[in-house]
């Protein structure tokens, strides 16, 4: 089977959030936790239960409609939604476009409860490990972050959150507003100026 799809319509022009927007002073905020590709892959394996499962297909289920609504009300640089690429993916395609570079909290990403502990018994979808692959080049790790972790990173999101890159001033009004409609909000890293390195 095939399948394709072609999406039309009008968009004004000041109102156009392109990847190569994010600049120095940029905080990143996530807006539903990571764990998708991991977590369906332990599905077809029978290792997850039926509370995971109701919580991930919610999630899937969940438009990133209002999250994008408030985050133009707000103000921010510009944003980008997490799938097939992972987290560290379309990251990466922001910082590329945008020539710089940003530093992760691993500790404060949010992933799927049991996504690490599926991840540690290597059930692991194709689309992450392509992602490892073509993305693992443009990282550095922090010897803290655990390889289930990593790979988490990596993974292979199926209606992913938003991305957003918003100046570090208005990151409170941010989550604040995202976290009084009850979506996530996780300050997840900062942009740096190229050439910084950090251990923590």
């Amino acid at each position: 089977p095939k399948y394709g799809f072609a999406v039309l319509g009008r968009i004004h022009p000041d109102r156009i959030y392109d990847n190569s927007k994010a600049k120095r002073g940029d905080t990143l905020i996530l807006t539903k936790p990571v764990g998708t590709g991991i977590i369906t892959t332990g599905i077809k394996a029978g290792v997850c239960d039926d509370a995971i499962i109701e919580e991930v297909t919610r999630s899937m289920a969940t438009l990133n409609k209002r999250a994008s609504e408030i985050m133009i009300e707000v103000g921010v640089s510009t944003a980008t939604d997490i799938t097939g690429f992972g987290l560290i993916g379309h990251l990466n395609e922001v910082l590329t476009a945008s020539k710089c570079q940003a530093r992760l909290h691993a500790k404060r990403i949010p992933f799927f409860r049991d996504a690490i502990r599926i991840a540690d018994m290597g059930k692991v979808p194709g689309g992450t490990m392509s992602n490892e692959k073509e993305y693992g080049p443009f990282v550095e790790w922090s010897a803290e972050v655990s390889d289930a972790e990593r790979v988490l990173m990596y993974d292979a999101q199926t209606s992913g959150g938003l991305l957003i890159f918003v100046p570090g001033e208005r990151r409170a009004k941010l989550v604040a507003a995202l976290e009084s409609e009850s979506i996530l909000a996780a300050y997840i890293g900062d942009i740096v100026d190229r050439g910084v390195k950090d251990t923590k």
